[in-house]
C-alpha cells in the first residue's frame, strides 16, 4: 500500500513557477509599455509652448501680449519695436526651435556637428560657398542700424527661451538626438543666424543654374540644335508676360510702364553670342521635342519635380464684388514638415514713428518681421522671378593657381574645419578665383560639367587645353553681401506704392516678383533684385573663366527694372512666367522662364469671371487657388484619343479621357491614366538618348 503524501508533486510546483514567471514577465512588459508611454507623452508635452498665463522675459521695457487663435497662430502686441521682435524670437523658439537649429547648422555648413559623418560632404559644399561668412559680412557692413537693433532684439528673445529650456524641454527631437549625439547642447542664437537663412532661400530660388548644368551635361551626347529643342523659347504671343508693355528710356535708363518700347538692342544685356539660343525651365519640361507626331504641342509647363512654382495675382476693385482690390498669393515651395512658412502677426499697441509695425502674414522661423502679408495700408505677395543671377565659370587650374587673361594667378584660399559628432574632424581647403569659389571640388556633377561643357561661341574664343577637365567656379549674387533684410522691415511699414517700391530696391536676393494692393484701391507690381549684366555671353552655358570679356559688367539699374501701377486691364498675374517681352526690353533677366501655363490659366479664369460686367468675390479667389486643371492634358488628350489601342483593358482606360474635364482630382481615374501615359511617353521618347545624369523621370 503506497505511503500518504502531503506536499505538491514536482510537476505541480514547476507549473506554478512557470505561471509566476509568465505573470511577472507580463507585468514587466505592461509596466515597461506604460512607462514608455508615460515617458513619450511627458517628453513630447515638455516641449509644448506655454500659451496661457504670464512669463517674465528679461529685457522687455513693458508688458507684451501674445494671443493665439484656435490654430495656435500667434498675434503679438507690444509697446516698442524692440519688445515686439524680442517677443517674436521667444515665441518662434517656443514653437519651432528644432527647425531653427537645424537650419542654422545647414546654412553654416555644420550639420555634421549634429548628425555625424553622413553630413560631411554637404557641409563641405556649403562651407565652400560660405553662406554664413557672407551673412556675417552683411551684418557687419550692409544692414541698417535699425535692422541690427531688431535682429539683436529677436536673438535676445530666442536666447531667453533657450536659457530656461534644454534637451527634451526645448523640443522632443533633442531627446531622439541624444541617442546619436549624447550631450549636444544648442548654442545661443545670433543675428547672423537669421541673415544666413536668406541665403538658403536664395539657393532654392536661384534661377537657371540647374538648367545651365543640364545643358552642359547634355552637350556630351547631343548637338546644339538638339539641346535647343529641349529648351524651346518662351511663347510670348500665347502666354502673356507679367508687364504687358512699357520700355526703358535710353537717356535716363528708367523703365516706364506706359512707354512705347523702342525694342531691345540685343535681348541679352550684353552681346548676342554665348551658346545655343532658346529658353525654358530645364530638361524636366521636355515638350516641344516629344516626337514629330506632336509638332503642334506647345511648351506649356514650368519646372516639374521640385515643387517650387508660386502663383500670385491681384484684381482691381472695379472687377470685385467689394469694390476693393483682392490679392491672392500661394508661394508653394517644396513640401516640408513643419512648413517652411510661419504665420503670425506683429502689432505695436500704438502705431507711431517710434513703433510703426502693425503687420500680419507669413515669415520664416528664425527671421524677424513678416515676409509676405499686409499691414493697415497695403498688402503684398511674392513669387519667384527666376532671374539668372548665377553663372558657372570653367577654370583652367594648376595646383597653385588658375589662368586669367593669359596670366597665372594664385588662388585665394581658406581652410575650413568640419567638426563631426562621434568622429574625427575634417579640414578642407576652399579655392577661390576672380569668379568665385571652385565648387567642382565638392560636387561630382559639376566635375562632369568641367569635362563636357562647350567653351564659348565667339569666333575669337580660344580655349586652353582641357586636359582631365576644367574646374568649375560659381559666381552668384547671393555670395555678395547685400541689405535684403532692410527690405523686409520696410515692406512691413510701407504706406503706399512709393514706399513699396523703395523697399523693393533693397530686396537684392532672392529676386522676387513683388505684387501689391492698397486700401485706396491701387494695384501694382515691381521686379526687384541684383541681376547681372554680362559683358559677353547669355548665361545659358558655363562661361570661360580665363577670359575677362565674360565677366559681369554691372547690375541692371534699379530704375530700369520692370514695374506697373493700375494697368488698364485691371489685374496683374505673376506665376513664374516671363516678366516682360524680350524684344521690348534691353536687359537680360533670364531665358529660362516657366512657360506660362499657370499664369495664362489664371488670366483666362479672371477674364471669364469679369466678362460682361461680372465681378470676382473672395470665394472666387479661393476657388481659383484650388484650380487643378492640367494644361498639358488639354493639348495631348486629342492625340491620345486618336491612337488605335488593341488591348481591351487599355482601351477602357483610354475611353476615360473622352469625358475627362482635365482636372487632377486625387480620385480621378482619367487623371491617373493620363499621367501614367505621359510619364512613359517621355521615357520611350528619350530613352537612353540623354546622358545618364539627365534621364527623364517623366514628371508631369
Amino acid at each position: 500500500m503506497p505511503a500518504n503524501t502531503t506536499g505538491s508533486s514536482p510537476k505541480k510546483k514547476k507549473s506554478r513557477r512557470l505561471r509566476l514567471i509568465v505573470i511577472a514577465v507580463v507585468l514587466l512588459l505592461v509596466g515597461g509599455v506604460g512607462y514608455g508611454a508615460y515617458w513619450s507623452i511627458s517628453t513630447v508635452r515638455a516641449s509644448f509652448p506655454e500659451t496661457t498665463g504670464s512669463l517674465q522675459l528679461k529685457g522687455l521695457s513693458g508688458p507684451v501680449q501674445v494671443k493665439r487663435d484656435g490654430y495656435g497662430i500667434p498675434q503679438i502686441y507690444a509697446g516698442t519695436s524692440e519688445d515686439l521682435f524680442r517677443a517674436q524670437g521667444f515665441v518662434q523658439a517656443q514653437d519651432r526651435f528644432w527647425e531653427m537649429d537645424v537650419r542654422r547648422h545647414m546654412t553654416a555648413g555644420r550639420l555634421s556637428e549634429m548628425f555625424g559623418s553622413g553630413q560631411v560632404e554637404t557641409d563641405a559644399f556649403l562651407r565652400t560657398m560660405g553662406w554664413h561668412r557672407v551673412a556675417k559680412q552683411e551684418y557687419d557692413t550692409k544692414v541698417s542700424p535699425a535692422t541690427k537693433k531688431y535682429l539683436r532684439a529677436y536673438s535676445d528673445g530666442v536666447n531667453a527661451y533657450l536659457k530656461d529650456h534644454q534637451g527634451d524641454a526645448l523640443s522632443v527631437e533633442y531627446a531622439a538626438l541624444d541617442f546619436k549625439n549624447d550631450g549636444y547642447k544648442p548654442e545661443k542664437w545670433t543675428p547672423v543666424d537669421s541673415l544666413a537663412w536668406l541665403k538658403a532661400m536664395a539657393w532654392d530660388l536661384r534661377g537657371n543654374m540647374q538648367d545651365e548644368v543640364d545643358r552642359a551635361l547634355a552637350s556630351s551626347r547631343l548637338s546644339a540644335k538638339q539641346i535647343d529643342e529641349l529648351y524651346p523659347s518662351y511663347p510670348y504671343s500665347r502666354n502673356k508676360p507679367i508687364v504687358q508693355g512699357g520700355g526703358v528710356n535710353e537717356l535716363t535708363d528708367e523703365f516706364d510702364p506706359k512707354a512705347t518700347p523702342a525694342g531691345s538692342t540685343s535681348g541679352t544685356g550684353g552681346t548676342a553670342d554665348g551658346g545655343a539660343t532658346g529658353a525654358g525651365q530645364g530638361l524636366q519640361s521636355q515638350l516641344s521635342s516629344l516626337s514629330k507626331t506632336l509638332d503642334d504641342v506647345p511648351a506649356l509647363l514650368g519646372p516639374n519635380g521640385t515643387g517650387i512654382g508660386s502663383n500670385s495675382w491681384v484684381v482691381s476693385g472695379k472687377y470685385t464684388t467689394t469694390g476693393k482690390p483682392l490679392l491672392a498669393n500661394d508661394p508653394h515651395l517644396a513640401p516640408q514638415l513643419p512648413s517652411v512658412w510661419y504665420q503670425m502677426g506683429l502689432h505695436c499697441k500704438q502705431v507711431t514713428s517710434a513703433c510703426p509695425y502693425d503687420a500680419a502674414g507669413f515669415t520664416f522661423a528664425g527671421l524677424p518681421g513678416v515676409v509676405i502679408g499686409h499691414n493697415q495700408d497695403i498688402s503684398w505677395g511674392m513669387t519667384n522671378l527666376g532671374a539668372d543671377v548665377s553663372d558657372l565659370y570653367l577654370e583652367k587650374v594648376t595646383d597653385n593657381g588658375y589662368l586669367y587673361d593669359g596670366k597665372q594667378l594664385p588662388f585665394t584660399t581658406r581652410e575650413e574645419t568640419i567638426k563631426v559628432a562621434g568622429g574625427k574632424s575634417r579640414t578642407i581647403t576652399v579655392r577661390t578665383t576672380n569668379n568665385g569659389p571652385i565648387v567642382s571640388d565638392r560636387d561630382d556633377e559639376l566635375t562632369s560639367v568641367g569635362k563636357n561643357a562647350p567653351v564659348g561661341s565667339g569666333a575669337d574664343d580660344v580655349a586652353p587645353d582641357r586636359g582631365d577637365g576644367y574646374a568649375v567656379a560659381l559666381k552668384w549674387t547671393a555670395l555678395t553681401p547685400s541689405n535684403t533684410m532692410d527690405a523686409v522691415f520696410k515692406l512691413n511699414t510701407a504706406k503706399n506704392f512709393s514706399d513699396f517700391r523703395k523697399a523693393a530696391r533693397d530686396f537684392a536676393v532672392p529676386s522676387q516678383n513683388l505684387i501689391y494692393a492698397d486700401t485706396k484701391g491701387n494695384i501694382g507690381y515691381q521686379a526687384p533684385g541684383q541681376i547681372p549684366v554680362r559683358s559677353r555671353g547669355d548665361g545659358r552655358y558655363p562661361a570661360p573663366g580665363w577670359d575677362s570679356r565674360y565677366k559681369w559688367s554691372k547690375y541692371i539699374p534699379q530704375s530700369a527694372l520692370p514695374w506697373e501701377l493700375n494697368p488698364d486691364r485691371g489685374y496683374i498675374v505673376t506665376a513664374n512666367q516671363a516678366v516682360v517681352d524680350k524684344k521690348d526690353y534691353p536687359y537680360l533677366l533670364t531665358d529660362d522662364w516657366a512657360y506660362g501655363a499657370r499664369s495664362q490659366r489664371i488670366t483666362d479664369l479672371i477674364e471669364s469671371k469679369t466678362k460682361d460686367g461680372g465681378k470676382i468675390s473672395t470665394d472666387d479667389m479661393q476657388s481659383l487657388q484650388m484650380d487643378n486643371s492640367s494644361e498639358i492634358a488639354k493639348v495631348l488628350t486629342p492625340y491620345l484619343l486618336k491612337i488605335d489601342v488593341k488591348d481591351d483593358y487599355v482601351r477602357q482606360a483610354q475611353k476615360l479621357l473622352e469625358s475627362w474635364d482635365y482636372t487632377q482630382d486625387s480620385d480621378s481615374a482619367a487623371a491617373a491614366y493620363f499621367n501614367a501615359v505621359w510619364r512613359n511617353t517621355l521615357k520611350l521618347a528619350f530613352g537612353d538618348k540623354l546622358p545618364k545624369e539627365l534621364r527623364v523621370k517623366g514628371s508631369a
